[in-house]
């Protein structure tokens, strides 16, 4: 059971790993957290759309008030409405911390918590750290069936979709159709009334939220997840769209011909950021691509980070950057808005490029970009208990690589290994929320390219089958 506790969030298997006494006494020990902040017992709590999630909020809610939290329910929502909610007044209420029960994209038995305590994640060792206690007194504080566990209602919601249409007032009447995508998650809950509002004409797709996903996984990173909107869009001759994740924090945007990755929105971004910033500072992710990084730091400062929404939300706040970007589709501004990762905000961001360019047009802007032969993204399979000491393994053997091995210009460790070859570079990192080990690859020509995944790869596999001892 120790392994729901995660990098970021806490996530797994509904009533196999989430049970009662389990939820129960995680909503007990985050009381805790929020009663050593001195700040007001209380706390914002909201679901997806799985079919689960109230079970789960009741349970977990049992847990804050057996400690004299006062719960606020939000309903179901979007996961960056929690968060908005923590950073706003919500009819009346000024509340800085918030969970947000969602599996994000994972499959629909799968469930989880992203916790958010005075405005910033809980993660990372916190998580760990709760994890230990849940672990040692979990059998001393059984769920209570008979506690009466009230709570109030808040419209959370409500307050976000106004705030948008009101931050939005240049896309009225945008003069472009969109298709959208939201695959049966909880993303048409923040953004359809925004759209109606501005007078945007869209074509909606996979509205209805539905955690059991009848139609296709809400990845919007994975190709195969795009189809029927690329189909909608070559149907009906619509220029633009855009695809949300299951619980809406992470986007996918398309144009007729092009599907940009989160490191090319970046450039756009910061490229229109330019426009009212002298050096706008953008934080990507160890993934990124060496052309984004290259490109931001034409025009401002571009910083490279960790993987993971957590980590960049914090990395973001201690450089005061502007905005920060995930290959993945996590994008977080702190330009006009409040620094954490929301696909719906993000959406309209996107949209707001095609004031200045339409769609044919910035499909030109990033083509014009330095082509690089890169990889996707590969997940190899391992286990959690091994793919930390594969990496630490791989480290050891690049030390002393062998004499065949390309030229090693630098080796960047700030999330896994970035290994810097004299024409391009090769990541492997462990994956902090599944049991793989995450690879990408890229270079000036596609020969460079096989080449370094070829020989790192099989270093890596020569640590699997003959590890260097530790000294």
């Amino acid at each position: 059971m120790a392994t729901i506790f995660r990098e970021y969030d806490i996530r797994g298997i509904f009533d196999k790993e989430l049970k009662a006494d389990v939820v129960f006494n995680i909503g007990r020990l985050l009381a805790e957290e929020i009663l050593h902040t001195n700040l007001p017992p209380m706390v914002h709590i909201g679901y997806d759309a799985r079919v689960h999630s109230p079970t789960l909020f009741e349970w977990l809610k049992a847990g804050f008030v057996s400690k004299n939290v006062q719960v606020y329910h939000l309903g179901m929502i979007p996961t960056p409405v929690a968060y908005f909610a923590t950073f706003n007044t919500i009819d009346g209420i000024t509340c800085p911390h918030s969970v947000m029960i969602t599996g994000s994209h994972n499959p629909p038995q799968y469930n989880g918590f992203k916790i958010t305590i005075n405005q910033m994640p809980f993660y990372g060792q916190s998580i760990q750290k709760l994890g230990q206690k849940l672990l040692s007194t979990l059998s001393q504080n059984p769920y209570p069936k008979d506690l009466n566990a009230p709570h109030l209602t808040l419209n959370a919601l409500e307050s976000y979709t106004q705030y948008l249409s009101n931050a939005f007032q240049s896309l009225k009447d945008f003069p472009y159709p969109v298709a959208i995508d939201c695959g049966n998650g909880v993303g048409s809950l923040g953004i359809e009334s925004v759209l109606k509002k501005l007078n945007i004409t869209y074509t909606p797709l996979y509205f209805k939220p539905d955690g059991t996903f009848p139609n296709h996984h809400p990845d919007p990173s994975e190709e195969e997840n795009l189809r029927d909107l690329q189909d909608l869009m070559k149907s009906d001759s619509i220029p633009i769209g855009i695809a949300f994740d299951g619980d809406a924090d992470r986007l996918a945007l398309l144009t007729k011909d092009y599907h940009y990755k989160g490191d090319e929105l970046a450039i756009l971004f910061a490229r229109e950021m330019k426009k009212h910033y002298l050096n706008p500072i953008v934080i990507g992710e160890v993934k990124c691509s060496q052309v984004m990084y290259d490109e931001i730091n034409k025009i401002g400062k571009a910083l490279m980070y960790k993987t993971g929404h957590s980590n960049l939300k914090v990395k973001l706040k201690e450089e005061n950057a502007h905005l920060a970007a995930e290959m993945s589709g996590h994008i977080f501004f702190n330009d006009r808005y409040f620094g954490y990762d929301d696909a719906i905000y993000s959406a309209l961001r996107a949209l707001e490029l095609f004031l200045s360019f339409t769609p044919e047009e910035l499909e030109k802007e990033i083509l014009a970009l330095p082509r690089f032969y890169s990889t996707s993204e590969e997940k190899i399979p391992t286990t959690d208990e091994q793919k930390f000491a594969l990496i630490d393994a791989l480290a050891q053997k690049l030390d002393n690589p062998p004499k065949d091995f390309p030229k090693i210009i630098d080796i960047i460790r700030i999330d896994g290994l970035r290994v810097v070859f004299e024409n391009g570079w090769g990541l492997l990192r462990a994956s902090n929320t599944t049991p793989v080990l995450v690879s990408r690859f890229e270079a000036k020509t596609q020969e460079d390219s096989v080449l370094y995944q070829q020989k790192l790869l099989a270093l890596l596999e020569e640590c699997r089958t003959n590890p260097t001892p530790k000294a």
